[in-house]
């Protein structure tokens, strides 16, 4: 499961409160990073990978990558499993193959979690601004 400060994990992602608040109004705002630009992760994976709450880590998965900021998960327990909050963060590590539905799978995604020491976790703006191909205008 986890090795050398490397966390190979299950990702979920769904809808938090904290996530649906500051999407209306915040985008912007450090208060959205902080409710879906965080990784929830159970406090033996945080311990054996030595990764520290609040600090940065790369969120890697066979779509993409992203910097977020490290939280212990207040559920569980549930070693393996991680979750991110619905949101550009999450989007950015997520397959995006619909299957024609429409609407990705956001469950299930193997992932590694891995420190991210002096990386900054991106406001929402701009990452989807430096992810989107092409880049977009706010």
């Amino acid at each position: 499961m986890s090795s050398d400060n490397v966390l190979k994990a299950n990702l979920i992602t769904g809808r938090t409160v904290e996530q649906g608040i500051a999407i209306e109004g915040f985008k912007d705002k450090p208060e959205y990073i902080d409710a879906a630009g965080v990784v929830q992760v159970d406090p033996s994976d945080l311990k054996a990978v030595n990764i520290w709450p609040g600090s940065t880590v790369l969120a890697k998965s066979d779509y993409g990558e992203v910097v977020v900021k490290a939280a212990r998960s207040p559920y569980g327990p549930h070693p393996g499993i991680v979750f991110i909050p619905m949101g550009p963060w999450a989007n950015q590590i997520v397959n995006p193959d619909t299957d024609t539905t429409g609407m990705p799978s956001f469950k299930g995604i193997s992932v590694t979690i891995t420190p991210a020491p002096g990386q900054k976790v991106l406001d929402a703006i701009t990452l989807i601004k430096t992810t989107t191909k092409g880049g977009v205008e706010a």
